[in-house]
């Protein structure tokens, strides 16, 4: 088992006992263009894959998660698992200027 296994079960652990939407993620994920669901969330931690991860952040351990939502659109999610609960920092439609490698590698500037 690698580390991305157990952080990503960590996240998965987390979100089963309750998500938390942080208002960060909730003005992210209702912006006219966007409009991610909770739904869609859920299933893009149920079956995404970490491509960042993020121990030292001052929010507490996080990760960047890839997954995909309604239409197989790819949704990216930042969360932080905690004990009682898994925080979801924000989350988006990552931008093809942005990444490459469908959508799991940053674009270098």
């Amino acid at each position: 088992m690698t580390i991305q296994d157990d952080i990503i079960q960590l996240v998965r652990d987390a979100s089963m006992k309750k998500i938390l939407f942080l208002p960060h993620a909730i003005r992210q994920m209702s912006r006219v263009d966007r409009m991610i669901s909770t739904s869609e969330v859920h299933k893009a931690i149920d079956n995404g894959e970490i491509i960042e991860d993020y121990p030292e952040d001052v929010r507490g351990h996080s990760c960047l998660i890839l997954g995909h939502g309604e239409d197989n659109r790819p949704i990216h999610i930042v969360c932080s698992p905690k004990e009682d609960y898994l925080a979801i920092i924000t989350a988006y439609l990552p931008d093809y200027e942005q990444w490459e490698d469908n959508f799991r590698k940053r674009k270098k500037t």
